[in-house]
């Protein structure tokens, strides 16, 4: 790109992180430094501002990069993506989002932990909620690194590896510093920056198209080079009983992974009743589900405008779709319209992953000291404050983070996305169900589901095409492809319910029905909430 690009585009940037860092530094200084301040905001969020930060906690680089960038290229199937990201609320809305807010305090092993013996609980829930934070991690460092390649002209590897570690940097002193309270912040100026620049876009394409959305759609089969096929199912995933089994895998992994996202869970605990929590999943339905319809226009306007050859020439996986559109939209490269246009969705989509990452990290971070710290410290001596913990535990995920984003830098960001939510509706929504609705429910059978839902999703994704076996995978000059989906989420989903139901019928401990009594009030009514 030109040098107007990357000035303008640097100086958006800087101006975002130093606002945020000035929200960060302002909320460190006025915070009363307990767990409750740290974790959750001090609970003193309203609906309205808790639903615009679970928006811009849940419209990440995935949904602004990844998603738009498969649509335009591979048109209807890349809508698999936008559908399941969407429908997935329903599944938090009617079952999880007051439940949760009721019977937990911080994390998801809060919640589980309520009816069964605390440490086997927590240490299995902690490590699962940490392992699906990291995949999100990972998914935005890529994000970050095709977008200051396409900025500095794709050529430095050296660059695209310095962004992913200044990126880890920020969200550490985001969380350390600032806590829930920042973090919720810049979420809420982040959501609102996302949706401004998502729109202008929107009423861009349609105007370059004059309205004509069937026009739109034309041109885009037309310049896709597939015809009408673009628009049509099976461009990416009918190709043979493989990829159609993939698309059902993915499909489930997206619907049923968000109730299981810890950082979208510990959002519940930030406002001060269940009913609050619900005002917010509705708040953010309606955010998130104009933001998915928008950017179905922007990728099958990426595919009419740019062109597929043009976006993959670009990026591979079609991560900067977005940007070239912005700046074809402007008036191309070198017009002033076209560098302003460009820089402005650039910055958008970089406090986009600042704003999520910090938010994963958190929770992360909270799951480390609430859950794995709690459960594992010697009694003996006194024990480290928990809140001193988790800003330690910030820096050990951010640099893991870091590492795997280097790794995975050419994959897509909406194909990472999905293997974290596989991961998550593997594990953690199958104890999360268990312990809410069934009064048998064990401690074994607790962490038979979380295991047997990780293990075998990282398993299969260790053994898919994502890690070896063909041109595309992390490691292509290597072959121990054994199981041939992408997505793990059509085995590992069922395995974690069976795992869980298996391990409470073979358990000689019989479930406490007082607890169980004690807990559904609890969950239903909200008496004795935190």
């Amino acid at each position: 790109m030109t040098d107007e690009h990357q000035t303008l585009a640097l100086l958006l940037f800087s101006g975002f992180v130093a606002v945020t860092l000035a929200i960060t530094t302002w909320v460190s200084r006025n915070r009363r430094g307990s767990a409750e301040e740290f974790y959750a905001g001090g609970r003193l969020f309203s609906p309205m501002e808790n639903g615009f930060a679970i928006a811009g906690d849940y419209m990440s680089a995935a949904s602004f990069l990844g998603v738009t960038g498969l649509i335009a290229l591979f048109g209807y199937d890349g809508l698999l993506y936008v559908v399941g990201f969407l429908v997935a609320w329903l599944v938090v809305l009617f079952l999880v989002a007051e439940l949760v807010r009721n019977c937990g305090r911080f994390t998801l092993a809060d919640v589980v932990a309520a009816r069964m013996r605390e440490r086997p609980v927590r240490i299995a829930a902690g490590t699962s909620s940490v392992t699906v934070s990291v995949l999100y991690l990972v998914a935005q460092m890529v994000g970050a690194g095709s977008l200051v390649a396409l900025l500095l002209g794709g050529t430095s590897e050296a660059a695209r590896a310095w962004t992913v570690i200044g990126v880890g940097a920020l969200m550490v002193i985001y969380v350390s510093l600032g806590g829930m309270r920042a973090t919720t912040w810049i979420q809420i100026v982040k959501a609102v920056l996302l949706l401004g620049g998502t729109i202008a876009l929107t009423v861009l394409v349609l105007m370059r198209f004059h309205g004509d959305v069937d026009r739109l759609l034309l041109t885009a089969a037309e310049r896709s080079g597939h015809g009408q096929a673009f628009l049509a199912p099976g461009l990416k995933y009918g190709g043979d009983w493989t990829a159609r089994f993939d698309f059902i895998s993915l499909g489930l992994a997206l619907v049923l992974g968000t109730a299981g996202l810890p950082h979208i869970l510990s959002r519940f605990y930030t406002v001060p009743t269940a009913r609050a929590a619900r005002r917010s999943v509705v708040w953010a339905v309606g955010l998130i589900g104009g933001f998915y319809l928008m950017t179905i226009v922007l990728g099958f306007g990426a595919a009419a405008t740019v062109g597929p050859d043009a976006v993959r020439g670009s990026n591979a996986a079609g991560n900067t779709a977005v940007p070239l559109l912005a700046l074809d939209l402007g008036g191309g490269a070198g017009s002033t319209g076209g560098t302003v246009l460009f820089a402005i969705v650039a910055a958008v989509a970089f406090a986009t992953i600042l704003a999520v990452v910090a938010g994963i990290t958190l929770a992360s971070s909270a799951s480390v000291a609430h859950d794995l710290y709690a459960s594992l410290r010697r009694r003996r001596g006194k024990p480290r404050s928990e809140v001193a913990v988790a800003r330690v535990a910030a820096v050990g995920v951010g640099v893991v983070a870091i590492a795997l984003g280097l790794l995975a830098r050419d994959l897509n960001v909406a194909f990472l996305v999905g293997l974290a939510f596989a991961v998550a509706a593997s594990a953690n929504l199958p104890v999360l169900l268990y312990s809410l609705f069934w009064s048998r429910f064990t401690t074994r059978g607790a962490v038979w589901a979380v295991y047997g839902g990780l293990v075998p999703a990282l398993v299969l994704v260790v053994l898919s095409p994502v890690v070896s076996g063909s041109p595309e995978s992390l490691f292509p000059s290597v072959d121990f492809q054994y199981f041939p989906l992408q997505n793990p989420g059509l085995v590992s989903i069922p395995l974690g319910f069976l795992a869980g139901w298996l391990g409470t019928v073979t358990s000689a401990e019989v479930a406490d029905e007082a607890r169980h009594a004690e807990t559904e009030v609890r969950s239903l009514t909200g008496a004795g909430a935190a």
